[in-house]
């Protein structure tokens, strides 16, 4: 039996286990089914999106999983479109209308879209979001370091968690490094980079040849190892419980330096930089 997800404690008290499962692309029955499954597996944070048009999916998936909803944790994720604090209030009673639930775990602003320039009213809605109880923990998603400053010096709230793009090939040092100063979690979205990219890495395989692992599990290990909080996405019960099994070894400082080496510049996956993307 594997062992029990260790869990996070976020800078607003509230707890995150250290792995969930990612749901994007997982729709209709067969999303609920993959959900369901995740869940019996042993997922306990399940992470979707407005935009993702899963949300539905996923309360059904949590409704199958016959698991209480006390003991999961339910993300979503505001999109573009609806920044102004009006429209962010809706979208938010919307996403749980969608889904099924009466209040998030967590909710994110998915990107900043610093041309949109309405991320800090977007944030603002989310902090009376909390108060008002709809969602439990706040916090944002692709937010550069400038934009998490802007929006901690004028509301003086502090996100609980960033989501981005972190996995062997874009390693975030240096985002980390910030998220780490101002008491903020890491969440990796993509922690598995592109899988025929990572499965093919001869460091990542020999690797995992010395652990007797998966490359999948060798990469999810070097996640926890970092600090950060990862959300893998499978449809098929066999791998979403070998994602799980990443508890019962431990990757050598020499190991976790050789993973560190693989990073690069320009290693993000679609060229979705946060400081131009536009999402909505």
């Amino acid at each position: 039996m594997e062992k029990a997800i260790p869990e996070v404690t976020l800078n607003d008290g509230t707890t995150l286990p250290v792995t969930g499962l990612g749901t994007y692309g997982l729709w209709g029955n067969a999303g609920a089914n993959a959900v369901s499954s995740g869940i019996n597996a042993g997922y306990r944070l399940i992470d979707t999106a407005y935009n993702y048009e899963n949300e539905g999916a996923v309360g059904e998936g949590i409704k199958r999983s016959g698991i209480s909803r006390e003991e999961l944790w339910v993300t979503s994720k505001l999109p573009g479109r609806y920044h102004t604090y009006d429209k962010a209030m809706v979208a938010i009673q919307e996403s749980l209308y969608r889904s099924n639930l009466d209040y998030f775990d967590l909710y994110v602003i998915h990107w900043p879209l610093p041309n949109q320039d309405l991320y800090v009213e977007a944030w603002q809605a989310l902090i009376d979001a909390q108060k008002w109880g709809l969602v439990r923990s706040i916090g944002v998603s692709n937010f550069l370091p400038e934009h998490l400053e802007r929006i901690i010096q004028e509301t003086g709230v502090t996100p609980s968690l960033n989501q981005v793009e972190l996995h062997p090939f874009f390693n975030q040092e240096e985002q980390r490094r910030v998220h780490a100063e101002h008491g903020i979690q890491t969440q990796s979205w993509s922690p598995l980079a592109r899988a025929a990219d990572i499965l093919s890495n001869e460091t990542v395989r020999k690797i995992a040849e010395t652990h007797n692992k998966t490359v999948p599990q060798v990469v999810l290990r070097w996640q926890y190892q970092i600090g950060s909080v990862s959300i893998p996405r499978s449809t098929s019960p066999q791998r979403q419980r070998e994602n799980l099994a990443i508890f019962d070894f431990e990757l050598s400082e020499a190991e976790m330096a050789d993973i560190a080496k693989l990073t690069r510049p320009d290693g993000r996956l679609f060229g979705m930089d946060p400081a131009t993307h536009e999402e909505f």
